[in-house]
């Protein structure tokens, strides 16, 4: 990405983000507040690596980092990545087959056995539907469509 377009992109997410702080005085649940805590959060990592991208877009400009290039490539593959879950991820090792429900959790194992045999069950992912979103549902849509980061609030079942 170019100086400008990340200086555009910055300027959205942090438009974005003083968009859900304001929604979050209307939430009428914790679970709604919660879900504005989180998506702000998102923002808030995406606007860092955002500062970094520039940070090593002006060192290239100067010529100060002989390396700064490589990883100004390296930071705009990770941000071509980068997604905001605001809810739970789903980790499967299907070699042990175990699973975790989001990076701090513990491991647990989905096989089970009885009478009729041994039998692997690992949960699904749900998403969200737009009454569980509420305000926040068209505020999603919108952070997606302006600036390519998806937004993915999924449930463990």
């Amino acid at each position: 990405m170019t100086t400008d377009q990340n200086l555009m992109l910055y300027a959205k997410l942090a438009g974005f983000r003083l968009v859900v702080v304001a929604n979050r005085f209307g939430c009428d649940s914790g679970f709604s507040q919660e879900l504005h805590d989180r998506l702000v959060l998102g923002l808030d990592a995406a606007i860092a690596r955002i500062q970094v991208m520039m940070a090593l877009e002006r060192r290239v400009l100067t010529g100060e980092d002989e390396f700064a290039e490589y990883q100004m490539q390296g930071e705009n593959e990770i941000f071509g990545r980068f997604t905001i879950n605001l809810l739970n991820e789903l980790e499967i090792d299907f070699d042990t087959h175990e699973y975790r429900i989001n990076d701090g959790g513990d491991w647990i194992n989905a096989l089970t056995a009885d009478a009729g045999g041994v039998e692997v069950r690992f949960p699904t992912l749900v998403g969200l539907t737009d009454e569980e979103f509420g305000s926040l549902a068209s505020i999603i849509k919108d952070i997606t469509l302006a600036t390519g980061i998806p937004v993915h609030a999924v449930r463990a079942i």
